[in-house]
């Protein structure tokens, strides 16, 4: 069956309830409580065969979904909106010319509490839609819901490069850019069963050149806010097998966020491996939902 590719038109980010502030603020304590879940292979979520710089995921085969219909930068003016005058840089996961490029990848960068792949292919479909494609999709979504509110939005990358950028780069861009807040937008690799969203949050990290303890709290109420409206807006729930149900992953092995020195958090927007969350994933409409999921926990996290 071919894959949903229709571009929906895009709505203004909704504005923040009271008990969606107070769900919120209860996802935050949950997920303070939960331990940490088992590692991942990857850069950002469980990959299948070990590295996923050099993993099996299936080559893509058939008809691709494209990206969103707005895929640059507007030439207008931004519009007067909440958001005016605030900076959010989204990282689009993984590249999708890294499997073409697996020894510049495989090289070793300091994420403060050691070394890691410069950067990994990310996963697939078993149909092969790759992560990299859903990543860009979702993000010029999200970018185009952000500028409509007035953000000034960066992109780590736009498929504009052969590979990368390193783990390490896409943090300095944050960094170098002053954001008010990074998100990094990823799907995950798991089993058949494991479903649903979770958000990755930092952990106290002190060592190299990482220190995060001026990001941990702030990362933590960023986090909070888009797992309460993803939830609300795709109608996903939480990761049914990392985060205790809570949605939200504290870990201290992401380059992506050790090294970052302002509020940053990573989305596993669902598991690429499982149909029925592949199904949801390769639907230009969903993504649409996942973006506006997105922009609504953003726009929370700024207007708070």
């Amino acid at each position: 069956m071919p894959y949903d590719d229709s571009p929906p038109p895009t709505r203004r980010a909704r504005p923040l309830s009271v008990a969606a502030a107070l769900a919120a603020v209860c996802l935050t304590a949950a997920g303070c409580g939960g331990g940490q879940e088992p590692g991942e292979a990857g850069a950002a979520s469980p990959r299948p065969g070990g590295n996923a710089a050099t993993s099996t995921d299936p080559t893509p085969t058939g008809k691709q979904p494209e990206p969103a219909a707005s895929t640059s930068p507007s030439a207008k003016p931004l519009p007067k909106g909440p958001l005016s005058g605030r900076t959010v840089v989204i990282d689009p996961g993984h590249n999708p010319g890294n499997r073409d490029h697996t020894r510049e990848i495989n090289r070793q960068v300091d994420i403060g509490t050691g070394r890691k792949e410069c950067d990994t292919t990310g996963t697939a479909t078993n149909d092969g839609y790759a992560e990299a494609r859903f990543t860009l999709d979702v993000s010029h979504r999200l970018r185009a819901l952000l500028e409509a509110e007035g953000a000034r939005v960066r992109l780590t990358h736009d498929a504009d490069r052969p590979f990368g950028p390193c783990i390490d780069e896409r943090a300095r861009i944050g960094n170098e850019a002053k954001a008010d807040a990074v998100v990094s937008v990823h799907a995950d690799g798991s089993t058949v069963g494991n479903r649903g969203f979770h958000v990755i949050l930092p952990a106290g990290v002190k060592g190299g050149g990482a220190d995060t303890s001026k990001i941990v709290k702030s990362s933590a109420d960023l986090g909070a806010r888009i797992a309460g409206r993803f939830a609300r807006t795709t109608g996903s729930a939480p990761s049914n097998y990392i985060g205790g149900n809570t949605g939200l992953n504290t870990r201290d092995d992401l380059g992506g966020l050790n090294l970052s020195t302002v509020p940053k958090v990573f989305v596993e927007c669902g598991n690429m491996r499982d149909p029925k969350d592949a199904a949801l994933l390769t639907s230009a409409s969903w993504r649409q939902k996942a973006a506006q999921g997105l922009a609504d926990g953003i726009t929370s996290y700024l207007k708070g």
